[in-house]
């Protein structure tokens, strides 16, 4: 998604990203975080506020939170404290948020990602975790004469994963978030549901003009709760023109300008200006009075790194050394998620033939599961009949089309695929010296598509092939046909 801005123009991008963790209940109270529920009825004195009321911190939120931290490279702290964080909002009982300020439970740390430009390696500012707010819900009939309030969500533990300004388009962005989801979802840290609201994004977004030699920065705005990747890609594009525009409009230097909030309207298709950033003195953060500082020793962090298992980037990277597969095989079985690559690896193991392998699951495997709506777990054929069709292909040089045919016949039938092998009579191999003669026949009986061929004509090559497989009743494999037929227009 291009913005097709003037060369030279430069777009940065910094990601805010808050995801709610899998927990059973409330950042510092028992409430359940199930999403759901009656509006208001998973609340207590605590998350709304009462006064008198003491939080009490859920070890597990922060397990998980250092789960991510490490999955992610960063740096823990071995101390970190609790701060209030001051403002007024409707849905936030307390008038504070318990968040994290200036010593974070972590910091740094990144992400590689992987766009058709090629591999990125995104730095992150720090990783930390608050309570979230409720949720306002607005008359939407038109009117607009009634707001509600929902705390349901109120002190759900957020996770926030702010990354440097080091993504230069919205390919960028998307990628970045792809691979980001992809990692809390496998590390089971969030389910990453946006529809659901636990991963939520803030874009923060301005462009580099050049003008006498030097780049001029626009300033910087952030445009709010974002909540799907196509919406990020757009709000990305449109703010980006917009923002050049006004450059070009006003001629102001726009480097004075505070740091702005903005919302998106998906409909339109725009930013819309909402507010001045607030700065850190505005939220009048001093240490939360209630809660204890957190010390990380090493055994603690050593416990969550031998929990932590394979995450996806060390996942590709092992596909591709130990079976050999090529980068985009390797991108696309982890992308479905872990069920999805132990699949192809049991399959893959049974056969001896991982490329070969990784084009069933990837095509075939990947196609039924889209079809029928299914996960991998659904999926009637079991990676032992994949390894086994994998098998008969190469034991008798079926082609494409037949083996596509077999396979649906095991889909119909629940057949393995040796018995459909027989049945539908492809378990006749055919030499080569067979293949040659019938190649040098059909060169003999096709002057005119020998010289087209010859001529450049690519497409003529089919005339040769047809009837071949005409004679062979569709069971010569076509790519060895093809082989065979270059080496013998090669010697005339």
């Amino acid at each position: 998604m291009n913005p097709a801005l003037p060369a030279g123009v430069q777009i940065v991008v910094g990601l805010e990203v808050h995801v709610q963790l899998l927990t059973q209940t409330k950042l510092f109270c028992g409430c359940p975080t199930k999403f759901g529920l009656p509006p208001n009825s998973a609340t207590c004195p605590v998350c709304t506020g009462m006064p008198g009321v003491l939080p009490v911190m859920n070890r597990r939120a922060f397990d998980l939170a250092l789960r991510a931290a490490l999955a992610l490279g960063a740096e823990v702290a071995s101390f970190t404290k609790w701060d209030r964080k001051n403002y007024y909002s409707p849905d936030l009982p307390k008038n504070y948020q318990i968040s994290q300020y200036d010593l974070p439970f972590s910091s740094v740390g990144g992400l590689e990602i992987t766009t058709a430009a090629g591999t990125k390696f995104i730095r992150l500012i720090r990783v930390h975790l608050e309570e979230d707010a409720g949720k306002m819900l607005h008359d939407e009939g038109g009117q607009r004469r009634d707001s509600l309030v929902d705390l349901n969500r109120a002190g759900t533990p957020l996770l926030e994963i702010v990354s440097q300004p080091d993504m230069a388009s919205p390919e960028e962005a998307k990628a970045y978030l792809e691979e980001l989801r992809l990692l809390l979802r496998e590390l089971r840290i969030s389910d990453c549901e946006m529809q659901e609201g636990s991963l939520r994004v803030d874009a923060n977004v301005n462009v580099r003009i050049p003008l006498a030699g030097r780049m001029v920065p626009t300033p910087i705005v952030e445009i709010k709760n974002l909540n799907s990747f196509r919406a990020v890609e757009r709000a990305i594009v449109y703010e980006a023109r917009r923002q050049h525009e006004e450059y070009q409009r006003t001629g102001v230097d726009m480097q004075a300008g505070a740091k702005t909030t903005a919302g998106w309207d998906d409909a339109r298709g725009v930013t819309v200006i909402q507010r001045r950033k607030e700065e850190a003195s505005d939220y009048r953060y001093f240490p939360e009075p209630d809660l204890v500082p957190v010390v990380v020793d090493a055994a603690w962090l050593e416990r969550i790194r031998q929990e932590l298992g394979e995450t996806p980037a060390q996942r590709r990277a092992r596909l591709r050394s130990e079976y050999g597969l090529p980068a985009y095989d390797a991108q696309v079985i982890t992308a479905q998620g872990h069920a999805f690559a132990d699949y192809f690896e049991a399959a893959a193991r049974a056969s001896g033939d991982a490329k070969a392998t990784a084009n069933w699951c990837t095509n075939e495997v990947l196609q039924l599961l889209n079809d029928r709506k299914i996960t991998i777990a659904e999926c009637p054929v079991p990676p032992a009949a994949i390894a086994e069709l994998v098998a008969q292909v190469k034991q008798f040089s079926i082609n494409k089309p037949k083996a596509r045919e077999v396979f649906a016949q095991m889909l119909a039938t629940g057949k393995p695929p040796t018995a459909l092998v027989q049945e539908l009579g492809l378990n006749q191999a055919m030499d080569t010296e067979l293949l040659r003669g019938l190649v040098q026949k059909a060169i003999a009986g096709n002057p005119k598509a020998v010289a087209d061929v010859k001529a450049g004509k690519t497409k003529a090559m089919d005339a040769l092939v047809g009837p071949i497989m005409r004679e062979t009743k569709g069971k010569a494999p076509t790519e060895e046909i093809r082989r065979l037929m270059q080496e013998e227009l090669s010697k005339s």
